[in-house]
């Protein structure tokens, strides 16, 4: 399964291109990370970045970025319109696709101390990730900006960094790292320069003054236009879509005789956030995702399984690809690919177990050992996803070295070495599903003291699967030892058998 997060690191630097370039490099040089955008602003003396790609690839260009900003920008001399409190100002991560909020929270709690680790730069956390409820809201860790949380920090005990001494970096100050649902930063024009009307519409339409959930906004001066704007923060755009402050701004507008006459996206925004603006002012009647063209055609070029037919069950479609082809009178997919299989079900429900249960309130105080544990799982559950295909391909060279020419002397002894190196890889094959679904099985063992108990069914459940995966991987190493003729590798594989097994039994399913 993919697994894809963004990170929008903000720097404290908008005029020297060369400093923003350097920065940029550093992040851009970790493999599979892809930069997606960057924008500077010189009157904020700000540089935002947009990275996206696989979550520790993407944690990694986070701090060399926060690196190389600590080495060319000193705050102490730093002057722009932006509040600040770091050279590198905020780290956010969000997820994209295979990825869950909680999972990049736990992402945003380890960069944070490997921030404190590597640059000896305190940290603050914000957003989902913060520890304390006054530090959700960034506006409150940036309050007094670098100078005035500088002077803080040296009497009051109540603004220590959540990572850190309780002082500053002295040219780099603090990073303040979070995770949070996808931002769009989006803004309306209105057909005046009355920039007191724009204020008064961002009043009603932010959250802290009793408007929308989700909406941060304040009226904003477009002077080399000659109009007022409504600048607009949507912190989470499928709970208030873009769609309805739009609508709300145009109606509080009306009030002052005014109207907007267009709006604009700051940087990047996630096609469900325009496909959802779509269906409400096109009224569309049963509107799904599936019929844009683009998802349609991404969705088979990805090899994606297809949506369900019409009266079929809303899972049964996704299995009975994999079930037709067990049933099919062939050799391939056997007994190995369904150990294979039933492994990484047992590690998929494990993955479930974990992930719910670190939503939970009665289960706080294990979240860093849940959130260790849904990385560990997924990482199993890929690997057993993987070796499905793998023994089938191993047991069809088998079969394939049966089939060499035989009756010559030469021919006989090159199809006896084909089989015996053929069969050799389909043991093998098996024997590493086995160590994987051993490993499996104590995994969900361990998680079983940190899981809520509501989930202890569906644990027992990947247990048993785990140990049917783990018993049949198993006996088709057996089966294939049987015919190899190096008595050595037989009995080494045997004893490595028998430990699988011991391991097994140490832990009943039940």
């Amino acid at each position: 399964m993919t697994r894809l997060i963004e990170c929008v690191p903000n720097f404290s630097e908008g005029r020297d291109p060369a400093k923003v370039e350097a920065i940029v490099g550093a992040m851009s040089s970790v493999p599979g990370v892809y930069l997606l955008d960057r924008e500077m602003d010189a009157d904020h003396n700000r540089c935002v970045v947009t990275l996206a790609g696989d979550p520790d690839a993407v944690a990694e260009a986070a701090l060399l970025g926060v690196g190389k900003a600590a080495e060319l920008i000193d705050l102490t001399v730093h002057q722009g319109a932006h509040p600040r409190v770091g050279a590198t100002d905020v780290v956010p991560f969000i997820p994209i696709e295979g990825v869950t909020l909680e999972d990049c929270v736990a992402l945003a709690r380890r960069v944070g101390n490997e921030i404190w680790k590597r640059h000896r730069i305190p940290v603050f956390f914000y957003e989902a990730a913060a520890t304390r409820p006054d530090r959700v809201n960034l506006e409150n860790v940036r309050r007094g900006q670098f100078e005035g949380l500088r002077e803080d920090l040296k009497r009051n005990l109540d603004r220590q960094p959540d990572i850190g001494e309780p002082k500053l970096h002295p040219t780099a100050g603090t990073t303040v790292v979070g995770a949070r649902k996808f931002l769009i930063a989006y803004n309306v024009n209105l057909n005046t320069s009355d920039i007191g009307i724009a204020n008064k519409i961002a009043k009603a339409i932010r959250y802290s003054s009793g408007g929308l959930r989700h909406v941060k906004s304040m009226g904003v001066a477009l002077k080399a236009r000659n109009l007022a704007q409504v600048s607009i923060n949507l912190t989470d755009f499928e709970s208030t879509p873009m769609h309805r402050v739009y609508e709300m701004v145009k109606r509080e507008a009306e009030r002052y005789g005014a109207i907007p006459v267009g709006s604009e996206i700051v940087g990047l925004v996630p096609k469900k956030a325009l496909e959802m603006a779509a269906d409400f002012f096109l009224q569309l009647e049963d509107f799904s995702p599936s019929q844009v063209l683009e998802n349609r055609l991404q969705s088979a070029l990805s090899g994606a399984p297809p949506e369900a037919p019409t009266g079929e069950s809303k899972f049964a479609h996704l299995a009975k690809p994999f079930l037709d082809a067990v049933a099919a009178p062939t050799a391939t997919p056997g007994g190995g690919s369904v150990s294979a299989f039933a492994g990484a079900l047992a590690g998929a429900l494990g993955q479930m177990v974990a992930g719910l249960s670190r939503k939970k309130k009665s289960q706080a105080a294990f979240v860093v050992q849940l959130s260790e544990m849904l990385d560990r799982l997924r990482k199993t559950t890929d690997d057993l996803t993987k070796a499905i295909d793998r023994d089938a391909e191993a047991f069809d060279q088998v079969m394939a070295a049966f089939k060499l020419p035989q009756g010559e002397a030469n021919q006989n002894a090159a199809r006896d070495k084909a089989i015996q190196t053929a069969t050799r890889v389909a043991a093998e094959a098996p024997l590493q599903v086995a160590d994987l679904t051993v490993a499996l099985f104590e995994q969900l063992v361990q998680l079983e003291a940190i899981a809520a108990a509501s989930m202890r069914s569906d644990l027992q459940v990947a247990r048993l699967m785990a140990a049917a995966g783990a018993r049949g991987s198993l006996a088709n190493v057996e089966i294939n030892l049987d015919s190899l003729h190096d008595a050595a590798y037989v009995s080494k594989v045997r004893n490595k058998v028998a430990s699988l097994r011991e391991r097994l039994e140490k832990n009943p399913a039940v």
